[in-house]
């Protein structure tokens, strides 16, 4: 338990620049404080003592703006930055090195029993305000922009943008800021390189409007356009 721990603390000083000190880790630090209500009150859920286990994921929110529903399954190194208003539902499933921004919702789409909300692998990263809803897989070191309403499965090494969200997978390589055991994690957002999918979708529309006008530019016609114009006016 004391390893989780340590690893939960290190993967706030791997994660955020704005760090100084393990004090101010352990003390002013709404994620970390929400990630071990977590761990009592799954510890509690686990063992069936859910009334308990709900109580102290309540108070984990009500200390942290956080909420984490104590049948959620997170992995080691989960990092939750700033933090506010993140939601994570009963039957989300979180990798190792997973980190969410503030706003975050891994919800469900469905009032059915059972697996209804979403699975994150290993070193996803999750932007702010970003919805992931309903039993899908978010591949490996998947990148979630922003804002993206996700509601389909996403392959590894994946960007997803916009809403719904679309998925373009990454270009060029990735930045390693940190590398425990062999395995590197905690890559960088990347937001100045996030596509504008909705962007790119309207030039294109654009350049084949402008084609198509210009394949029915033909002789006479601008003059009966002309026309048309003067007498409707």
């Amino acid at each position: 338990m004391f390893t989780r721990l340590r690893r939960d603390i290190q993967a706030v000083f791997t994660r955020d620049p704005a760090a100084r000190s393990r004090l101010e880790v352990l003390t002013a630090y709404p994620g970390l404080h929400a990630i071990w209500f977590y761990r009592l009150s799954h510890w509690l859920w686990i063992h069936r003592l859910f009334w308990l286990g709900r109580l102290a994921s309540h108070i984990g929110r009500l200390t942290t703006g956080i909420e984490i529903h104590p049948g959620a399954q997170i992995g080691p190194g989960f990092f939750i930055d700033h933090g506010m208003g993140v939601v994570i539902g009963e039957t989300a499933e979180i990798g190792a090195n997973a980190t969410l921004y503030h706003g975050v919702t891994l919800g469900g789409t469905s009032w059915n029993k059972g697996k209804r909300h979403p699975t994150l692998e290993d070193d996803v990263v999750v932007g702010a305000g970003a919805k992931i809803l309903g039993p899908i897989t978010i591949g490996a070191r998947t990148r979630v922009g922003a804002n993206a309403v996700v509601v389909k499965n996403v392959p590894p090494d994946s960007v997803v943008v916009g809403i719904p969200g679309r998925v373009t997978h990454r270009k060029g390589t990735a930045h390693v800021v940190h590398q425990e055991n062999g395995s590197a994690h905690g890559l960088d957002l990347e937001h100045g390189a996030l596509p504008d999918m909705t962007g790119r979708a309207l030039r294109h529309l654009a350049e084949r409007i402008a084609r198509l006008e210009t394949g029915m530019a033909l002789p006479g016609v601008a003059q009966a356009e002309e026309e048309i114009w003067f007498y409707t006016i």
